[in-house]
């Protein structure tokens, strides 16, 4: 007898993907940083803010449980891009540069979700399926699945163990993939901070922990008292060094108090503070009425400047080479009680005349390597090459502030970078007349000007540490211009 034919089964019907206003907003905020080389903490907050106005996602304020999802995935992703693209590799059949980038988005934002975060492997697997469907469409939607079983097979501490090198063989290459730091920027992080694994091992978790958000309130107009009476019900805490400093809990909306909207307290990292107070602070022979900010933007530390000036009858002039950022200072700097003045200039080419200035502070242009915590993608863009491209300016900049004060006046030279080129190799090259000819000058002992802060090192110049101190990784030099 034979046997009857089998009935076709009857195609399923198309199900559209499931649309997850959190994670496109992730994706989304990914994809700028990729495509337009974007900052995360300047595209993310408008994506939220538009996404909270149309109702996508929930109307709470910024900490809102959707939001901090949202910054969770894009923060976390980019952080650990590095760790995340050493385990792809080992689940994907064909090199990573072979991968379309928003492919590699969505696979790495699966991977956060998966080895990062406590969402359940199952629901971190279909959730990244429905974006894959919805941004890349169904085929490629197949290909993210199978990648991402592969790497739920396995928890963060167990594919560490398969693709880092042991720290025995390699201790450069293990930090690299374990702390997701590159390779270069490991070790000169390691030469900056001298000492043995523990040290450069916390330095490395510490990039990677979200920082807080730290206020300061400005002389004159605003208090510490004010802004903690203010924030309290958010569960804000005193600064940890500066008098002047504020600390915000997580989720803690700085938008919402009002000093921070009048322009009497602005948002100021600790480290930041304290390198503009230890030059306000430093000893002087002489007179002192005139403070210059020879490269202001975006403000932060014209407007602490500026208020301390004006409590002492000083004035401050703020010079930016950038009309934008010029701006900005003047926005920063609107209020103040006593006089001031922006002017757009290059501190190259300086507009005013040598021996002008008591006080002058050069927080000159640099590779930001101390404030990787803030912008986690930049660890991902910054080349060594990079350094060579920085160092010329740097040096015009601090010799021309050299010039620009009066003997007995102070320069302080600040970087937001640990790197030895960017610190102390550009300050001994200047003093020593490697940069050209420059008015002779001592370096002056910083630390006591940072009264309370441990783990200062030998001096006489300061180096603040995320791990140790809280802070972005700020290097300060105070130099005594003495003819």
């Amino acid at each position: 007898m034979t046997p009857q034919a089998r009935r076709p089964r009857p195609a399923k019907p198309y199900r559209r993907p499931k649309r997850d206003p959190v994670r496109l907003l992730a994706y989304e905020a990914l994809r700028a940083v990729d495509e337009r080389d974007a900052y995360a903490n300047l595209v993310l907050p408008p994506l939220l803010r538009a996404a909270r106005e149309s109702g996508t996602i929930d109307a709470g304020d910024a900490g809102g449980r959707d939001a901090a999802l949202a910054t969770e995935l894009v923060y976390g992703t980019l952080r650990r891009q590095g760790t995340y693209d050493a385990i792809l590799a080992r689940c994907v059949d064909r090199p990573l540069r072979e991968v379309d980038p928003p492919v590699l988005d969505v696979l790495c934002l699966g991977a956060h979700q998966l080895l990062g975060t406590r969402i359940p492997p199952h629901a971190a697997v279909s959730a990244s399926v429905e974006l894959a469907r919805t941004v890349l469409g169904d085929g490629r939607a197949k290909f993210v699945n199978a990648v991402l079983r592969k790497v739920a097979s396995d928890d963060l501490d167990g594919w560490l163990a398969r693709v880092a090198p042991p720290y025995e063989d390699d201790p450069e290459e293990h930090l690299a993939i374990v702390h997701a730091h590159p390779r270069w920027i490991v070790a000169a992080l390691w030469d900056a901070l001298g000492g043995g694994r523990a040290g450069i091992a916390g330095l490395l978790a510490a990039d990677n922990e979200r920082p807080e958000v730290v206020l300061a309130a400005r002389p004159g107009r605003s208090t510490a008292g004010e802004l903690l009476a203010a924030a309290g019900e958010r569960g804000a805490l005193p600064g940890r060094w500066s008098p002047h400093a504020v600390r915000l809990s997580e989720g803690g909306d700085p938008g919402g108090l009002d000093a921070v909207r009048e322009g009497r307290a602005g948002v100021q990292d600790e480290g930041s503070q304290l390198v503009a107070l230890a030059l306000a602070n430093a000893p002087l022979e002489g007179p002192d009425r005139r403070w210059l900010d020879g490269c202001a933007g975006p403000g932060g530390k014209a407007a602490l400047l500026g208020a301390l000036a004006a409590g002492r009858g000083a004035a401050l002039t703020a010079a930016e080479k950038q009309p934008h950022r010029a701006r900005l200072v003047a926005r920063a700097l609107a209020g103040n009680p006593g006089p001031y003045q922006v002017v757009v200039a290059d501190g190259t080419r300086p507009a005013w005349r040598p021996g002008t200035f008591d006080r002058v502070l050069v927080d000159v242009p640099c590779t930001g390597l101390g404030a990787l915590r803030r912008r986690p993608e930049a660890r991902w863009r910054r080349r060594p090459e990079d350094l060579d491209g920085f160092a010329p300016l740097q040096r015009a900049l601090l010799r021309e502030a050299l010039s620009a004060v009066r003997t007995g006046g102070v320069v302080g030279y600040v970087t937001c970078s640990p790197h030895l080129a960017e610190t102390r190799v550009v300050v001994s090259d200047v003093l020593r007349g490697r940069a050209g000819p420059v008015p002779a000058a001592e370096r002056v002992d910083a630390r006591p000007l940072l009264p309370g802060v441990p783990a200062l090192g030998d001096g006489p110049d300061v180096q603040l540490w995320p791990h140790l101190h809280g802070t972005d990784a700020m290097y300060l030099a105070l130099l005594r211009r003495t003819g």
